[in-house]
C-alpha cells in the first residue's frame, strides 16, 4: 500500500456532536460538491474510508409493537447502510467519504447532504438526480427492538447513480472501498457499482463488504442470493450476520464454524466477521480464528447497529491495517466497534444514534470499571 493510503497513529479526540434541525445552504453544498472536500476536512484522522451506495431517510415509529398502519406518529432520520457507516467514521474522528446519489431539488435530499456535511464526510462523491425522488424507508419496531422495513423507491435516486457519474479520482484516495449489495439489485447502479470496485481494487484499496440483507427489495430470494454472492470473492473484508448466514447456506447452522468457513471463507479474504448481536462477533482469518464478547444494553432500535459496528471497526483499520495479521490488535478493534454497535441501539434511528469516539471510551471503562 502506497504513503497516501496509510492512515496516521493518531485520531482526533473530541468531535461535537452534530445538529438535525439546521445546516449549510444548498449553495454551500455546491462549493462543497465543486471544491472536492468536505468542510473541515483533515488528512491527520487516518486512511479515507470511502463508502458506496444509498442514503434515504428513515422514518421510525416513536412507539413500539405496532404495526406501521396503528403508529401514532413517526421519528424522520437519516439512514441508508453506506451513508450510515460514513458518518460513524467521521463521528469516531475518522476521514470518510460518501459516493452515492441523492435527489437535486427534494427537501429530502437537501437535508441528507446537509447532514453528512454537518458530519463532516466528504460530498464529493456525491451526485444529484432533478427526477427521481429521495428513498424513503418505514421501520416497523417490535417490542424487542428488531425490525421489519418498508421501502418508496420505485425508482428512487440513489438507484439512479451511473458509471459516468463515479468520482474515480475520489476513489483512488481511498485507502478502504465499503460497499453493500442494494446497489446491485439493479442497473444502472449495479454497472456504476462495478466499475467502482475496479478501480478501488487496481489502486490497492481493501474492499469492505456488508451485504446487508433487505430481501423486501430484491425481485426473489434467488436473485437476492445470486445477487450478493456475486462479488463475494472480490472482497477482502466481509461481515456478515447470523441470519444472513443462514439465508446464504439455505438455511445451515449460522453458528457451525465449518459451514462458515467451507461455504463463505474464500482465499483471497483477510477477514470475515460474523456479527451475534449483543453476542458480540466471530472473527475469521487464514491464521486465526476465535469470538469477542457482546456489550449488554437496554434496546431501544436496532436501526443501525450493523453499521455502527462497521463503522468502528473501519475506523480502526484506517489508523492501522497492520490489525489485520495481529489477533491482539484486531480483537481490540473488534470490541471497539462491538461497544459502537451497543451505544447505538439504545436511541432511535441509525445516524442520529452513531456514538463519537469519547463515548466509546467511556462505555469501554464502564465494562473494565
Amino acid at each position: 500500500m502506497d504513503e497516501r493510503k496509510t492512515g496516521s497513529s493518531s485520531a482526533k479526540s473530541s468531535y461535537a456532536l452534530p445538529s438535525f434541525s439546521s445546516g449549510p445552504t444548498m449553495d454551500a453544498l455546491k462549493r462543497n460538491k465543486s471544491t472536492g472536500s468536505s468542510l473541515g476536512r483533515d488528512r491527520n484522522k487516518g486512511a479515507l474510508v470511502v463508502c458506496f451506495g444509498e442514503l434515504l431517510i428513515d422514518f421510525v415509529p416513536t412507539q413500539a409493537g405496532v404495526s406501521l398502519a396503528d403508529a401514532v406518529g413517526f421519528k424522520k432520520a437519516p439512514g441508508g447502510a453506506p451513508a450510515n457507516v460514513a458518518v460513524g467514521v467521521a463521528r469516531l474522528g475518522g476521514c470518510a467519504a460518501f459516493l452515492g446519489k441523492v435527489v437535486g431539488d427534494d427537501e429530502f435530499g437537501h437535508m441528507l447532504a446537509s447532514i453528512l456535511i454537518e458530519n463532516d464526510v466528504d460530498i464529493a462523491g456525491m451526485r444529484f438526480d432533478k427526477e427521481a425522488r429521495t428513498a424513503l424507508a418505514f421501520i416497523t419496531l417490535r417490542a424487542d427492538g428488531e425490525r421489519e422495513f418498508m421501502f418508496y423507491r420505485n425508482p428512487s435516486a440513489d438507484m439512479l447513480l451511473t458509471e459516468a457519474e463515479l468520482d474515480k479520482e475520489l476513489i483512488k484516495k481511498s485507502a478502504i472501498f465499503h460497499y453493500g449489495s442494494i446497489s446491485l439489485i439493479d442497473d444502472p447502479i449495479k454497472s456504476a457499482h462495478m466499475a467502482a470496485m475496479q478501480v478501488a481494487k487496481k489502486e490497492g484499496c481493501i474492499l469492505s463488504y456488508d451485504p446487508n440483507l433487505r430481501l423486501a427489495l430484491w425481485p426473489s430470494p434467488e436473485a437476492a442470493r445470486e445477487g450478493i454472492m456475486s462479488i463475494w470473492n472480490e472482497a477482502d473484508i466481509i461481515k456478515i450476520s447470523e441470519e444472513e448466514i443462514e439465508f446464504l447456506t439455505g438455511g445451515e447452522n449460522p453458528n457451525d464454524d465449518n459451514v462458515v468457513l467451507t461455504k463463505l471463507f474464500h482465499p483471497k479474504l483477510q477477514l470475515l466477521i460474523v456479527t451475534e448481536g449483543p453476542e458480540g462477533c466471530r472473527y475469521y482469518t487464514k491464521d486465526f480464528r476465535g469470538k469477542v464478547g457482546g456489550v449488554k444494553v437496554k434496546c431501544v432500535d436496532t436501526t443501525g447497529a450493523g453499521d455502527a459496528f462497521v463503522g468502528g471497526f473501519l475506523w480502526s483499520l484506517a489508523l492501522n491495517t497492520g490489525l489485520l495479521k495481529d489477533e491482539k490488535k484486531l480483537r481490540e478493534a473488534l470490541k471497539f466497534a462491538n461497544v459502537c454497535g451497543a451505544i447505538t441501539v439504545t436511541a432511535r434511528g441509525a445516524i442520529p444514534s452513531l456514538p463519537t469516539k469519547e463515548a466509546v471510551l467511556r462505555k469501554l471503562k464502564e465494562m473494565e470499571g
